[in-house]
């Protein structure tokens, strides 16, 4: 199948992290997923942690969320017009997320992100925009320089492609360095537009925000008249059912959305500030559109995916599996005298060939990646299915178990030997 796709499609492959080549070796063509489970086409099973890379949250497949969809497909896949179920969804995120006074739906996390630049910078008349090293927001031109994810993996943080006047637009600072941020804005008053942060790093490896670092944004933001933009593309009712900035407590200016409010389907959303929503137009002069956007299939099946996180202890449970996790691969690691560390927070989790957990890009990018790549093979020969990159967060669903986690477990003290 490998051989064949790359006849047609680059690499082979729609998204370049899933080519393998940071790791080696032949990607896996999956046919289907079950619950913490997914299955390749030679039939062998995986237990699975990348979860479509976030949106599985109940895990694959889900009956409420096939249901939904096979419901509302019945009816008609898509219409380019209003229907009620857009608007379910965007009361439902804004009754989660205190800081959406508007919110739009648009097909793709990079969408949302893109609209949401272009927003800040049509609200307050100013080009440039704040981003952090290592941060991934999507492709768009002003997004590529110094982007984490797949252009960490091929060692090419800033793309071709992107006109030098476009990428000077961009200044970029070190994750967790408010004085750089402050330094920045000193340097360029009443030029920049926003400051874009993803309020925990997910795409160079997941790296947590440090004490004040977000809530130092919020203030420089504040006195220069900025836009802030949290990314929760990735972290949005991952690492909580209020986002990050529920668990942090930071109200950012925007929020951008995607990946589990679509719940395996595309979906992504912008939302925030009344004052600057109703720059977009039809009531503004910023303009942003889509045919698909608002898509009824994939409403559906993330309103479906919602609800079921509405359960009680729903993230409790999944930070205590997360953890159990992460945890006992450290125990794992430790006993065969491997340099390794791990953290999680909510869903979410991150895996390090390194004595200490990384707190900025310069950090993620000291890890042993060659010990990685031999880890990662070790794993998924025993049937364990991590991200193929050392700069990609791993994600744990609601269907994983206890059985899961032990034979992840077991499989790892193999591995450990194997990448020592």
């Amino acid at each position: 199948m490998f051989a064949r796709a790359q006849r047609s499609i680059p690499a082979g492959v729609n998204s370049p992290v899933r080519a393998f080549r940071s790791v080696g070796g032949t990607p896996r063509f999956l046919v289907r997923g079950e619950g913490p489970y997914v299955f390749d086409a030679d039939g062998k099973r995986y237990i699975d942690y990348v979860g479509s890379w976030g949106p599985a949250i109940a895990g694959h497949a889900h009956p409420d969320v096939v249901k939904a969809v096979q419901v509302t497909a019945v009816h008609g896949l898509s219409f380019g017009a209003p229907t009620e179920i857009e608007i379910e969804l965007a009361e439902t995120l804004i009754a989660r997320l205190p800081s959406l006074e508007l919110v739009r739906l648009v097909s793709s996390g990079t969408e949302a992100t893109m609209s949401a630049l272009r927003l800040a910078r049509g609200y307050t008349g100013r080009a440039k925009i704040i981003k952090f090293e290592g941060c991934y927001h999507g492709h768009g031109d002003s997004l590529l320089v110094k982007a984490g994810s797949g252009a960490l993996t091929f060692g090419q943080p800033s793309s071709a492609g992107v006109p030098p006047a476009v990428a000077n637009e961009t200044i970029v600072v070190p994750y967790n360095d408010v004085a750089a941020v402050e330094e920045s804005f000193i340097a360029n008053p009443d030029a920049i537009a926003a400051v874009i942060v993803e309020p925990v790093a997910g795409n160079m490896n997941l790296v947590l925000p440090a004490t004040g670092f977000l809530e130092g944004l919020r203030t420089l933001c504040d006195r220069y008249g900025a836009v802030l933009i949290f990314d929760e593309v990735m972290t949005g009712f991952r690492v909580g059912p209020h986002g990050a900035q529920g668990r942090f407590g930071i109200k950012p200016d925007l929020t951008t959305l995607g990946k589990v409010i679509g719940g395996g389907m595309p979906v992504g959303a912008f939302g925030g500030r009344r004052d600057i929503m109703e720059e977009i137009a039809p009531l503004g002069p910023v303009y942003q559109a889509g045919t698909l956007s608002g898509n009824p299939v994939a409403v559906a099946a993330g309103l479906a995916t919602l609800a079921l996180t509405d359960a009680p202890g729903f993230h409790d449970a999944l930070a205590r599996r997360t953890r159990t996790l992460t945890e006992g691969l450290v125990a794992v690691a430790k006993r065969r005298g491997v340099a390794f560390s791990a953290q999680a927070i909510g869903g979410m989790f991150g895996l390090y060939f390194a004595e200490l957990v990384p707190r900025s890009y310069a950090d993620v990018m000291t890890c042993d990646t060659a010990r990685f790549n031999r880890f990662f093979h070790a794993m998924l020969d025993a049937g364990i299915y991590f991200a193929p990159s050392a700069y990609e967060a791993g994600f744990v669903s609601a269907a994983h178990g206890e059985a899961q986690i032990r034979e992840t477990l077991a499989a790892a003290e193999r591995a450990f030997a194997a990448a020592s």
